[in-house]
């Protein structure tokens, strides 16, 4: 039985607490909020024991055993610290940290300290993309170009539950970091490191700080490897038609997934796929049972380093053509802030 703390209610918190809702093998202990209110009638809803706004007593609490930040982006990395630091194995939302130097204290800390650190980047989760690294890792298929793409209209900060927040996305640590990992995961055949050896360049284009929102607005990564492979991650939150899809064209076929409408088109037509909503329950539950069984979680903290590095290269060529600057989202004092 595992006694789970969830940090935070937001869309994520409520998909992972949906699917660890009624397992005999868990116990939804202990739900963390901004308010008591909200966190309480969030507990009452999803089956908590308890409710609190006092995040370093909940996962202080020598029963519990895990815990899942679904919290704000910006302090994943200080969250996961403290929760280190308490003995607690967890599962981090997408992105891990907002810089490569406190990811990195982060994987080095819970490395040290011998918990098991996960990170939620649910695409490689889904089973068409699972089948199609099985090929992949067979040799009976090699991806070429991989193209992911993600366009939402965001000039007000409101989320996927309807609801104005007090903390914004990034467009480049956030949903830039889906893309350049399952494109880095699937090149390197399940091992996005052995992909990241083969880069040759790094292209990026990040638009200058948008006066509505106070941070940029559209990128554009481009990665070419040495085997003349290619990804190629494209992004707006001006765009008026939602877009989220990925497309991974190989030798044999190609696959456009697109994640909103839940279909899959190949050569041999469209089919329907698992929706964002199913496929993100796997997650959670893979945590558990990755404790339960004493094995490593299908995403590992040091797993998603390759494509933090990636990132940490744009965001250093954006830095150096406009400077280091405060962003909503990524604050300065943030990041000048060691994560120990």
């Amino acid at each position: 039985m595992q006694n789970i703390c969830m940090i935070g209610h937001g869309m994520m918190g409520i998909w992972h607490s949906e699917a660890l809702q009624g397992r005999a093998d868990v116990k939804l202990h202990t739900l963390v909020g901004k308010s008591q209110p909200a966190a309480a009638a969030f507990a009452a809803q999803y089956g908590f024991a308890h409710a609190t706004t006092d995040l370093h007593h909940a996962i202080n609490q020598p029963e519990i055993d895990a815990v899942i930040i679904a919290g704000p982006s910006e302090i994943h990395a200080a969250m996961a610290m403290a929760v280190i630091k308490a003995g607690k194995h967890l599962l981090v939302e997408i992105p891990l940290a907002m810089t490569l130097e406190a990811a990195q204290a982060v994987v080095t800390a819970a490395e040290r300290a011998n918990l098991t650190l996960a990170v939620s980047h649910p695409m490689r989760f889904r089973p068409e993309r699972t089948e199609l690294l099985r090929r992949i890792q067979a040799g009976g298929e090699r991806p070429r170009h991989i193209h992911g793409r993600f366009f939402i209209h965001r000039l007000v900060n409101i989320g996927a539950t309807g609801l104005k927040r007090s903390w914004i996305d990034n467009i480049l640590w956030h949903h830039s970091a889906h893309l350049i990992d399952l494109g880095l995961w699937l090149l390197g055949g399940g091992d996005a490191e052995a992909a990241e050896g083969k880069i040759r360049d790094v292209k990026s284009f990040m638009s200058d700080l948008d006066p509505h929102t106070g941070t940029p607005m559209e990128v554009v990564i481009l990665i070419e490897t040495h085997d003349d492979q290619s990804i190629l991650a494209t992004g707006s939150y001006y765009g008026k038609e939602r877009i989220y899809d990925t497309h991974v064209v190989t030798d044999k076929d190609s696959y456009r997934l697109d994640e909103l409408t839940a279909e899959i088109t190949t050569g041999a037509g469209r089919e329907r796929a698992m929706s964002e909503h199913e496929n993100a329950f796997f997650i959670a539950r893979d945590f558990v049972e990755a404790l339960n069984q004493n094995r490593p979680p299908l995403v590992t903290g040091r797993a998603v380093l390759p494509s933090l590095r990636v990132l940490h290269r744009v965001q250093a060529d954006w830095d150096t053509r406009n400077g280091v600057q405060d962003i909503p989202g990524r604050p300065l004092d943030q990041l000048q802030q060691p994560i120990t």
